[in-house]
């Protein structure tokens, strides 16, 4: 273990890590030190191969599959970091889901499926892990710009970011007790598969480069840089807080 790195000796826990922002994220933990435990859902291939490169850091890795919005899932996945490494410092909550929906056309399906995936699952987790999270801990979420702005389309998903936000206010004062810092990051529009999934993609691209001052879209590691930033000792006098990264997006 090199003690130089920024989170040698760190254990981290990305939901959604095998791909996009949480893929990126764990690398970065990883490249500074942590040991990652990836949570996927699908694809066992792709778990399996951001392990590989996790580990090329010379950390440990594993990936565990749980579809975080079956809550009854969340237990086993903390009851197997405490096994394996007997903490968590840092827990990024990325994993997402939800489907396209107007506000008018929000069925009791959809709206389960954004809050129990994107919002709760961020609550439980915590109250999970608290009891193997060590003073001093991170924990950073994700949200996207659909929290305070209209999305065509994305009304469910949009709320239950939303509640991500506020939910993270709350527990970052609940738990500063013990020096725990609660953040999010709200990504603009990022050139991810979730991204590229929406209905009207080539048009909304081309909207949004538009109205980006620095004339394009993001990409995942500028996301996963500040969630690396907010999960480091050095933002340890940051905590409550949503942090916007959409290139200046949201100015205009």
């Amino acid at each position: 273990m090199d003690e130089r790195k920024m989170l040698a000796g760190k254990t981290a826990l990305v939901t959604g890590g095998t791909k996009g922002i949480g893929l990126a994220t764990a690398l970065g933990l990883a490249e500074q030190g942590a040991n990652v435990v990836v949570n996927y859902f699908r694809s066992r291939d792709a778990a399996d191969e951001a392990v590989k490169k996790i580990k090329s850091y010379g950390v440990e890795s594993y990936a565990h599959r749980a579809n975080i919005g079956k809550h009854d899932q969340i237990p086993p996945i903390v009851e197997k970091i405490k096994e394996r490494f007997g903490k968590l410092d840092i827990l990024i909550s990325n994993a997402a889901l939800g489907m396209f929906s107007s506000a008018l056309a929000i069925d009791d399906k959809s709206w389960h499926i954004a809050m129990n995936t994107n919002a709760q699952a961020l609550l439980v987790l915590v109250q999970k892990a608290i009891t193997i999270m060590s003073d001093n801990a991170r924990v950073v979420s994700l949200s996207s710009l659909g929290s305070h702005r209209y999305i065509p389309g994305y009304a469910a998903i949009g709320v239950s970011k939303a509640a991500i936000e506020n939910i993270t206010k709350y527990l970052a004062y609940e738990l500063a007790p013990r020096r725990i810092t609660v953040n999010c990051v709200s990504g603009g529009f990022i050139d991810t598969n979730a991204l590229s999934s929406f209905p009207n993609y080539e048009d909304m691209v081309k909207e949004v480069v538009r109205r980006t001052p620095f004339d394009r879209i993001g990409t995942p590691q500028e996301v996963a840089d500040v969630v690396l930033f907010l999960a480091s000792p050095k933002a340890g006098w940051i905590t409550g807080q949503t942090i916007i990264v959409d290139g200046g997006y949201s100015l205009a």
